[in-house]
């Protein structure tokens, strides 16, 4: 299908941007990849008069690293993510993550930025921005501000972004233990039934901390504090995962659609986080 008539605006810096967005309000939308807002238009499912490019802004792009200090501009994209050699090493997780999204044209034009800030509970990134207790830089009409990513999601397709701000990057720590990304979908460039990241930390022969997030398992990817905690101070053996795993039973809320029945998607649920634990484990 064609899309409504819309006005199409590429503006070259931030404080553009946000001009077009202050001036046309709620009839504007940003767009980064445009996987999921092109195709709602597509439907005419979303009416947008005013479409706000952001491919143009230079100050969105980059991956900047310093020590343990990570910073991923909006505007990169899945692929730029797989061929940062740098990033690679201090965060093997977010190629790992990255090379399971969808397809390489998917990943060509996917960005970051697009994929952690409409709340859509399907997206890889949110939940792993989660685990990695990352922090989302906002800019808006009043000025910059940041916000957790285990803040941001409120509900499907909202979050703690105001429509007049833009989402201009992602900022973490590199782990310092092991981590891994386990994704379980029907078919090559789907989406996932469940998903399990997990970044843990060994000390001594015992898990010295822990952190896990889950995706596609409720209106919101879900950050499982409990979970985490479950493994800290044990060797990650299967009386540990088990506790883990009801932890996470008890925070997630499966809804039944084509990729499956709840009871299925529970199941994979735990398998997928058994084995996230399990290879994070090994890389400790």
């Amino acid at each position: 299908m064609i899309p409504a008539p819309f006005t199409y605006h590429q503006p070259t810096d931030i404080p553009s941007a946000l001009k077009i967005l202050s001036e046309h309000g709620d009839e504007a939308r940003v767009v980064a990849g445009g996987h999921s807002l092109i195709p709602l238009m597509k439907l005419r499912m979303a009416a947008i008069d005013h479409l706000v490019d952001l491919k143009g802004i230079e100050a969105l792009r980059g991956i900047s690293i310093s020590g343990r200090d990570i910073r991923i501009g909006a505007m990169v994209t899945q692929a730029e993510v797989l061929a940062h050699a740098g990033l690679a090493a201090a965060a093997p997780i977010m190629a790992e993550t990255a090379a399971q999204i969808a397809d390489p044209q998917v990943r060509n034009l996917g960005t970051i930025g697009g994929n952690v800030a409409n709340g859509d509970p399907v997206n890889d990134m949110p939940a792993l921005m989660q685990c990695l207790d990352a922090t989302y830089e906002l800019q808006g009409p009043d000025g910059a501000r940041e916000v957790a990513a285990r803040d941001f999601y409120e509900s499907a397709y909202v979050t703690a972004r105001a429509d007049d701000e833009i989402l201009v990057a992602v900022r973490f720590s590199a782990p310092e233990g092991g981590t891994a990304y386990v994704k379980q979908k029907r078919k090559i460039g789907d989406y996932a039934t469940a998903a399990a990241a997990v970044s843990l930390v060994k000390s001594g022969g015992t898990c010295g901390s822990a952190s896990v997030a889950m995706t596609n398992l409720s209106d919101v990817p879900v950050y499982v504090a409990a979970a985490g905690a479950a493994l800290e101070g044990t060797d990650c053996g299967p009386e540990a995962v088990n506790a883990a795993i009801a932890a996470m039973q008890e925070a997630i809320e499966p809804v039944e659609d084509n990729r499956g029945p709840v009871d299925f998607k529970r199941h994979v649920a735990g398998r997928m986080l058994a084995e996230a634990i399990a290879t994070a484990w090994s890389r400790a």
